[in-house]
């Protein structure tokens, strides 16, 4: 391992665009890798420094420039293993035009990919899974707590493009077991891991309590003194019929409990979080409800942090819970009955004792079943994963450190 502090490393990922689990993945390996020649990279150039994420440089612009350059490459989290070009193209659209482009591509599938890859300046299947091909002189290639909850169902090009590039990275960690079966199986070696995000109290904890004192998130306690539901879930939630079931529930434990409902969305990328599902929930309601319009990454966590429970579909909102000690459970999407999801995954593998994912009129006693939880062993869970993810950093990173 070349231990030179001079060595660049690349952080790699899909935080050039905004996802809440993304933006906070270089955020952990910056401050556990502790190095100053730190190089942020996506498959695109981005600024998403307002939102509280980084200033990100597009891949195949650095291979053309550092081709032959001596660096590190680690890939710093997420659900990289499965995300093809088409998808990776289109989230970085605006949302506007990421729907005129799906609609023009609808009917010519391969047109669609090969504008994919002009967009993206690089022919892969699966272009966050980055090796050698693009920087021969790179010392070490490293995959950090990544998943690939889907990749057996997956294109067989797409799959066995991974599988191969996988084959040559010299440390693969994994987030669930799913994955860690599926490449156990296809002959390829990596460790069990927690998320990244298992870490953001301990590392940021003193910028998430400011953010908790002051401004938006403070003006939410303020307006909710027997506190809130921090409640989120994707456009797939959207149809009138579920929103209602949702609200019914929300109802439930909110006018019980004197407590307030918060929306906020854990991502405003293509395929994220819909405002306008928000506001149509809304005329379902009784209880008093607000959404909160703040989409930085300190907001956000601080927002969680600060209620009584998380209810959603982002597993990051569910961990980002879980670091800060706060009840939580997940929402099962409608049309993904017998389907294993990603915070599914994550709850069998780490967060067992509190329920996972569930259908949407299951809500109101799952939250009765995580309010009661022990707060105590909740504290416990959180510092167990924190030191856990430490130690299996350092042994990933071993080296660049």
């Amino acid at each position: 391992m070349n231990r030179d502090a001079d060595t660049p490393v690349i952080l790699f990922g899909a935080f050039d665009r905004h996802n809440f689990g993304d933006l906070l993945f270089p955020h952990v390996a910056a401050a556990l890798l502790g190095r100053k020649k730190l190089v942020f990279a996506g498959l695109a150039r981005r600024d998403l420094r307002r939102f509280g994420g980084h200033r990100v440089q597009a891949l195949a612009q650095l291979a053309a420039q550092w081709k032959n350059r001596p660096l590190h490459i680690l890939h710093a989290g997420g659900e990289l293993l499965t995300c093809d070009a088409w998808q990776a193209a289109v989230m970085l659209l605006p949302p506007g035009r990421a729907h005129e482009t799906v609609m023009r591509f609808e009917t010519h599938p391969q047109d669609g990919r090969q504008w994919a890859r002009r967009l993206l300046g690089l022919p892969d299947l699966a272009p966050y899974v980055v090796t050698r091909d693009l920087f021969p002189s790179a010392g070490k290639v490293i995959f950090n707590a990544v998943g690939g909850m889907d990749l057996d169902a997956r294109d067989p090009d797409l799959r066995g493009e991974v599988l191969a590039k996988l084959g040559l990275a010299d440390r693969i960690g994994v987030r669930d077991g799913r994955t860690l079966a599926m490449l156990d199986a296809a002959g390829i070696a990596a460790c069990l891991m927690p998320d990244p995000a298992v870490m953001v109290a301990e590392l940021f904890g003193d910028a998430i309590g400011t953010r908790l004192r002051q401004g938006a998130v403070a003006q939410v306690s303020a307006a909710f003194p027997q506190g809130y539901l921090a409640v989120q879930f994707s456009s797939d939630f959207g149809d009138d019929r579920t929103l209602a079931a949702i609200a019914a529930q929300l109802d439930r434990i909110a006018l019980a409990r004197g407590q307030g409902i918060v929306f906020f969305r854990a991502g405003a990328a293509p395929w994220h979080d819909d405002l306008d599902a928000y506001r149509r929930i809304a005329a379902h309601l009784s209880a008093q409800w607000r959404i909160f319009d703040s989409l930085h990454l300190w907001d956000i966590c601080a927002l969680i942090a600060g209620s009584r429970a998380y209810v959603g579909s982002s597993l990051h909102g569910r961990i980002v819970a879980l670091a800060h000690a706060v009840p939580r459970l997940n929402l099962r999407y409608p049309a993904q009955a017998g389907q294993l999801s990603k915070p599914e995954a994550f709850a069998a593998a780490w967060d067992a004792a509190l329920p996972g994912a569930v259908e949407v009129h299951e809500i109101a006693r799952a939250i009765e079943q995580a309010l009661a939880a022990n707060p105590e062993q909740l504290r416990a869970t959180a510092r167990n994963l924190a030191a856990r993810y430490r130690m299996d950093f350092a042994a990933l990173c071993d080296g660049l450190q």
